[in-house]
């Protein structure tokens, strides 16, 4: 049997990327989102590739400034959910995708699941803070 290897391009497909986005889903069991430089990429959630066609503000942003952005978008699919959202870059250091993770798990109320532990929200949320800015 012949393994034949994965190449990620500018212009790579939502098809030719889904591998990699759904590796990195299985990974961390939270959304992904990746899309290339020149191509619209996928949004994958609950093991299933929701769309081949995504695109997100996030996504472009990083791509736009080459490099990592941890925010809450404003707008679109996972508009007022914090993601993290970086590139992939090529030998050269252009970055020729991005790839986001949707931090769900930022959406939880931590007084409720934690309540009868109020160091440990008080820990998480120092963290959570201090990762996350708002353009």
């Amino acid at each position: 049997m012949e393994y034949l290897g994965i190449t990620i391009t500018a212009d790579s497909t939502s098809k030719e990327i889904v591998p990699i986005a759904k590796a990195i889903h299985e990974l961390l069991g939270l959304p992904i989102t990746m899309r290339t430089l020149n191509k619209l990429g996928v949004r994958i959630e609950k093991g299933k590739v929701l769309d081949y066609e995504y695109t997100g503000p996030i996504l472009e942003k990083s791509l736009e400034t080459n490099s990592t952005i941890k925010s809450i978008p404003k707008t679109g699919d996972y508009s007022g959910i914090p993601v993290a959202v970086t590139t992939i870059k090529n030998e050269d250091g252009y970055g020729i995708a991005a790839i986001g993770i949707v931090d769900v798990v930022g959406t939880v109320d931590l007084g409720v699941a934690f309540g009868d532990y109020p160091e440990i929200v008080n820990q998480v949320s120092d963290i959570l803070k201090s990762r996350v800015s708002t353009p």
